[in-house]
């Protein structure tokens, strides 16, 4: 049986050889005074490339918050495409899915801490009676079990401790 040839959806060598370019445009437009070039299409489709193959992954795959980490993974590469050195590294793929993986790790902690929040009032809401406002209008549609709701924020209420002891 013959081997399966692998196939790399990005091209490192000739990523690599964008970068430099664009490096290299943007030191002659700060040296010249002007505005920075615009990140070629080539380098913009690798990082695109880079942050949906990253999201199919079995860490992030099951969020409905998806499109958010992945724009939020190219927005944060397109902030540090600067501070990619190709004299320190030759791996420009690493630094830049390094970075989108940490944009889906910090997008998932926001998402949770909204969640967090909504369950906490929610919480509180139902400890109170404050679901109804008279009659039969509900004001606020819960479709979540209450014990989900209870071991959720003790685990996250949990966790804030164990940061906070971290800290100290």
């Amino acid at each position: 049986m013959a081997k399966r040839v692998k196939r790399n959806y990005v091209n490192n060598p000739d990523f690599l050889e964008g970068l430099i370019q664009y490096r290299a445009a943007c030191a002659d437009s700060r040296h010249k005074g002007v505005q920075l070039p615009v990140v070629p299409n080539y380098i913009g489709a690798c990082i695109q490339s880079i942050a949906y193959r990253l999201a199919t992954k079995p860490n992030f795959s099951g969020y409905t918050f998806k499109e958010d980490m992945i724009m939020d993974g190219i927005e944060n590469c397109l902030r540090y495409i600067e501070n990619f050195d190709p004299d320190k590294s030759s791996n420009p793929f690493a630094y830049f899915t390094q970075i989108i993986w940490y944009a889906f790790l910090r997008r998932i902690a926001k998402e949770k801490k909204h969640l967090y929040t909504k369950l906490k009032s929610s919480q509180s809401m139902i400890a109170l009676g404050e679901t109804y406002a008279g009659g039969s209008e509900v004001v606020m549609n819960i479709n979540i079990d209450a014990s989900y709701i209870d071991s959720f924020i003790e685990d996250y209420e949990a966790k804030l401790d164990k940061d906070k002891e971290k800290a100290k």
